[in-house]
């Protein structure tokens, strides 16, 4: 759960770099992010916000009131602080970086990192990958015998999952290598399955409660 809380404020840190928002275009815009199987919640939401309030990442820039609803709606932008979190963050390279939901969310703001970065985090990812598949591929070559033939074939379901994945990722850092690749067309790329940044993908409508200081 602290994993996923860290993999929304980053998310959030990359979102404020591009300007202010409020809760629910942040909202919205972290759906898209993290893919339609991975639906993140109000509840999810603003305890991260508040956490970031108090950390003095984010700042309330002002609060808006919905021509519609009426209801007011609180406005947030990066701090000083938070501009230098999310730049730390995104230099950062290692184990988290490659992980399914982080990496996702590092892809989205490949932009705002160098070359060098860019293919230590891809080539990091891939091993991850080709690891989990030789393990995966070794499991079923050994269970085929004891599960039944739906479970089989949810397993190859994986398997042909993560081949795709590092099939993809090998075409990423070759064009890297060679230059040809411009991160900044490519948010909408699919990665293991999960829309990143997608802007075709609709979101479900949901209720909108107030935004109050004191309740992010």
């Amino acid at each position: 759960m602290a994993r996923r809380a860290e993999t929304i404020e980053l998310a959030v840190l990359g979102l404020l770099h591009e300007g202010p928002m409020h809760g629910y275009e942040l909202r919205k815009r972290l759906n898209l992010m993290l893919g339609w199987g991975r639906v993140l919640s109000y509840g999810s939401l603003y305890p991260t916000l508040k956490k970031m309030l108090r950390g003095a990442l984010i700042e309330e820039a002002a609060t808006t009131v919905t021509p519609v609803t009426r209801r007011p709606r609180i406005v947030y932008q990066l701090t000083e602080s938070g501009q230098r979190e999310f730049e730390r963050l995104m230099t950062e390279v290692g184990p988290t970086a490659w992980e399914d939901d982080n990496f996702d969310i590092r892809f989205a703001f490949f932009s705002r990192t160098d070359m060098e970065i860019r293919l230590r985090v891809l080539e990091g990812r891939r091993t991850r990958l080709q690891e989990r598949l030789d393990r995966v591929q070794s499991q079923l070559s050994m269970t085929q015998k004891e599960v039944d033939r739906y479970a089989i074939e949810l397993q190859r379901h994986g398997v042909e999952s993560v081949e795709r994945e590092v099939r993809w990722l090998s075409d990423l850092i070759n064009a890297e290598r060679s230059g040809e690749h411009d991160t900044s067309t490519n948010s909408s790329t699919t990665t293991g399955g999960n829309l990143t940044a997608n802007p075709t993908v609709a979101e479900p409508a949901a209720v909108q409660p107030p935004e109050v200081s004191g309740q992010k």
